[in-house]
């Protein structure tokens, strides 16, 4: 049932952190903080289902998308369609980064536009707030063998112990759950034990 599909944005999760994921997708917490509240409010022009139209690209919002295959599904921001290629295009809060979290979520949005079209996808694109443009993500082999098997890693989370908090620190002061997971007293009870 699509309804026990992972969902995308919780792709993404995984790939931020594994602990993050646990608590959100696994145990149900969710929390919100200025990152979180500021990226719903960028969203607030895009949230909504519409086909535009602008120059020779047609452009579907909020497009809902899944993969039978890999068991994932979600909504993407947009779908481009250009000279006859899907392009789909994530909106993010931040600027460009080198984790791979937004790359995940826009290749397993891809899968699924895959194996709903029987078209070919080479790239996607994520717009970043921040730098105010945006980043062309090419789904190379390396890049989809890796989505999927984060997506397979993620199916199995709810049957292994929760992850111990990741060795970044920047990551985790960024991060909502914070209070929640209490990454920084984990990690300094387990030195001193």
């Amino acid at each position: 049932m699509i309804e026990d599909y992972l969902p995308l944005a919780y792709l993404n999760a995984w790939e931020y952190c594994p602990r993050r994921f646990y608590f959100e997708y696994v145990l149900g917490e969710m929390e919100d903080n200025e990152h979180i509240i500021l990226g719903r409010h960028l969203h607030r022009n895009i949230n909504e289902e519409a086909i535009l139209q602008e120059g020779n690209t047609r452009i579907h919002q909020q497009q809902w998308v899944w993969s039978d295959r890999l068991q994932v599904s979600g909504i993407i921001d947009a779908v481009e369609e250009r000279e006859g290629q899907l392009i789909p295009i994530e909106y993010k809060k931040g600027k460009m980064a080198k984790h791979l979290n937004d790359h995940f979520q826009l290749c397993g949005a891809a899968l699924c536009l895959e194996e709903r079209t029987g078209q070919s996808i080479a790239y996607g694109e994520i717009f970043y707030h921040t730098n105010r443009r945006r980043q062309k993500v090419l789904f190379t082999a390396q890049l989809r063998q890796m989505t999927e098997e984060a997506i397979a890693a993620a199916h199995v989370a709810d049957q292994k112990p929760m992850p111990a908090p990741i060795d970044h620190a920047k990551k985790c002061q960024a991060c909502s759950l914070q209070g929640i997971c209490l990454p920084f007293e984990v990690k300094h009870l387990r030195q001193t034990q």
